[in-house]
């Protein structure tokens, strides 16, 4: 997997290099993910211009295109938003996040609650996006579909899910999709969290702590939607198939535009 430098866009990556179908592995340089576009700068949009980036798909619901704003343009590619957020659930979870008082988050963050909400959250992602997901497979198939950049906020859950899919479809082995998910713990890239009030909580502070899980990749996490998977449909090749209507022609386009020879 290669980085590119970026300064206002957070947990940039591309996906190349991981082992897929066959022996053969990603292809660099057409699939990458990040957190939102947001805050680019000049430079970043000249870096990602410079991939020759065709799409990009915005993951993000309404409430943090609010907060957050619209992706700054990026020449050349199409932008398109396939939302994996609940409305109703994403407001509220950033109003929590944003203005609870420390009480209110103790009440609801703690105790494991901050863990068993991004359970939640995987499982339900799983359970009621595969319309979204399964357009988002269908596109990416589609001529004009690559290169493309996934993202969403931070860059690790929804877009994390919607790489997982591709990553199933291209027949890369879950121990690996768990190392490439697990890269957004990186501290240089996390998502740049602030309050309501303007303040940015401290690393080790009470209200950090508490906070800490919604912000973190974790193993349990990815472990809930692939259970999740399961549970519904038995594994991944009938989520895909079943699912996400993944049909074996689209899926064989797609390794043929992201695979390449190990």
């Amino acid at each position: 997997m290669t980085t590119t430098s970026l300064t206002g866009v957070r947990n940039f990556r591309d996906v190349g290099g991981l082992p897929a179908a066959d022996g053969r592995v990603v292809r660099t340089g057409r699939l990458f993910r990040s957190g939102h576009l947001a805050r680019a700068t000049a430079g970043d949009v000249a870096a990602l211009a410079a991939l020759d980036l065709r799409l990009i798909v915005d993951l993000r619901g309404t409430a943090d295109l609010t907060i957050d704003r619209a992706d700054v343009p990026v020449p050349g590619a199409a932008h398109l938003s396939l939302s994996l957020t609940d409305p109703a659930q994403g407001a509220r979870l950033y109003r929590l996040l944003r203005e609870g008082d420390l009480a209110t988050l103790r009440a609801e963050l703690g105790d494991g609650g901050a863990e068993a909400r991004m359970v939640t959250a995987y499982r339900n992602r799983v359970l009621d996006r595969t319309e979204q997901l399964g357009r988002l497979l269908v596109t990416l198939a589609e001529p004009g579909g690559l290169p493309a950049l996934l993202h969403c906020s931070a860059g690790k859950d929804r877009a994390g899910w919607a790489i997982v899919i591709v990553l199933l479809a291209l027949g890369v082995p879950q121990e690996a999709i768990l190392a490439d998910y697990l890269l957004s713990n990186d501290p240089t890239q996390a998502y740049r969290f602030t309050r309501s009030d303007g303040t940015v909580p401290e690393p080790g502070s009470e209200l950090w702590t508490l906070l800490r899980p919604i912000f973190e990749a974790r193993p349990a996490y990815l472990a809930a939607a692939f259970d999740a998977v399961r549970t519904r449909w038995g594994g991944p090749e009938a989520y895909l198939r079943e699912g996400l209507g993944l049909t074996p022609a689209r899926r064989t386009t797609l390794r043929e535009l992201l695979l390449t020879e190990g």
